[in-house]
């Protein structure tokens, strides 16, 4: 099969070549970020640097580091560093914590933000004949707005769906024959799981691929997506504060997401000490924005933890890629004294043949932490006696007992008894929180 890109002079750039258009890039994004946001000219001045220090991307770990708590602090235009007649538009996180983070866009910003896009639903194996689905939220949300854009700088048919009203989902997918759907992996579990109850499994449907992202979901629930809706499950990586998703990106191969390096800059860093780790050794993901005019991050922190390779993949980009996020390193859950992702329980309940539909209460009762996990059975399993649902939960308390070396509480419910999620799905609610 041919192999395709959307822009191959970039996908496909020989090492040598990035790295000197990122340090001509970065280097003009030192002195723009300089001459036109003080806060982060102040962080400079702190560390005793002007961009003169700054040369190049062997340069760039003497830049400070930005959190998502200096873009809080900064809200809404501390951050700015454009007049506001230049900007189009705004996105804005969900802001389930504190105060929300406001990114700005120029037209320019926008533009090529769509590109990002547009190369990843090329990746997915998409083109102008294919009719792309967008079931991501539209709004402040970045997730319907970014795989709209694309879609349009591709030349596909666009359905504007944003999130939720399943019911008409499923009668455009079927009547405008959809070929790939945009959305979160939660949601397409959803979608799959009401395909299924109206007899048209995954052989049944016109979809070819999905590119899900916006919240974790691991290799089991990516099988089982595919599997429910006939398709090929593509992961796609990207944040508000950086321009949204599009950051990186799956091709065919499904080993990592090809991070856009002529826009972004990766790091691994240790997170509790900031060193910049090698190549492949896991750590926290730091950004920095390349050509971004209204909004540009240098070294942002993610809190994301994942690793980086070059190592040559078959689809031909040489674009760097990053695994598939594995955790947190701000809601990592510490229960008992252990490191407990979400992840790592989505996993063994997948394995054990349970429903990617599930949820993880923690609280604390006389000094001690625990942990509950509901869990939705499938019809099957709910139709089992008393006796043997409190068999099959102990069973699977201990296969999550082996996986973090904690045993939970585990309680399986009725089918469709947890709330779906129509936009980032709510895995975890931490009660200690509260009492602390």
């Amino acid at each position: 099969m041919e192999k395709r890109f959307y822009q191959k002079e970039f996908e496909t750039m020989e090492l040598d070549k990035m790295r000197a258009l990122q340090s001509e890039r970065l280097v003009r994004q030192v002195k723009h970020v300089w001459d036109n946001v003080p806060y982060y000219r102040g962080l400079m001045e702190e560390k005793g640097l002007t961009p003169d220090d700054i040369k190049g991307i062997d340069d760039l770990h003497k830049l400070p580091f930005l959190s998502k708590a200096d873009l809080r602090d900064q809200y809404p235009y501390g951050l700015l560093a454009t007049d506001l007649k230049n900007c189009v538009r705004i996105h804005s996180t969900s802001g389930t914590t504190g105060r929300r983070v406001v990114a700005f866009y120029t037209q320019g910003d926008v533009d090529l933000w769509e590109e990002c896009c547009a190369r990843a639903i090329v990746a997915a194996g998409g083109t102008e004949d294919d009719v792309c689905q967008v079931s991501y939220g539209y709004g402040l949300f970045t997730g319907g707005a970014g795989l709209h854009g694309g879609a349009h700088k591709l030349g596909a048919m666009t359905l504007p769906m944003s999130s939720g009203n399943t019911e008409r989902q499923l009668q455009f997918m079927n009547d405008l024959q959809a070929t790939i759907l945009c959305c979160t992996p939660s949601y397409a579990a959803y979608l799959g799981e009401s395909l299924k109850e109206r007899g048209m499994d995954g052989d049944k449907n016109t979809l070819k691929a999905g590119i899900f992202g916006a919240e974790p979901w691991t290799e089991e629930m990516r099988r089982d997506i595919e599997k429910s809706l006939g398709i090929k499950a593509y992961d796609i990586y990207g944040l508000t504060e950086l321009s949204g998703p599009g950051v990186s990106f799956e091709c065919e191969e499904q080993a990592g997401m090809h991070i856009n390096e002529d826009h972004f800059i990766a790091e691994i860093i240790d997170p509790e000490t900031g060193e910049v780790l090698p190549e492949g050794e896991v750590g926290e993901l730091v950004f920095t924005s390349l050509t971004k005019e209204a909004f540009p991050l240098l070294r942002y922190r993610t809190r994301d933890l994942t690793c980086l390779t070059r190592e040559k993949c078959a689809c031909g980009r040489t674009l760097i890629r990053m695994r598939k996020p594995m955790g947190r390193s701000d809601d990592m859950l510490i229960i008992r004294g252990v490191n407990v992702f979400p992840s790592q329980i989505e996993t063994v309940l997948l394995n054990e043949g349970y429903s990617p539909n599930y949820r993880i209460e923690v609280d604390r009762e006389n000094n001690t932490d625990t942990l509950d996990v509901y869990v939705e059975m499938n019809p099957d399993q709910f139709s089992d006696v008393v006796k043997d649902i409190n068999m099959d939960a102990a069973d699977l308390a201990a296969a999550i007992k082996n996986m973090l070396g904690i045993r939970p509480k585990v309680h399986l419910v009725a089918p469709k008894s947890i709330t779906r999620s129509e936009g980032k799905a709510v895995r975890v609610i931490d009660r200690r929180k509260l009492h602390d």
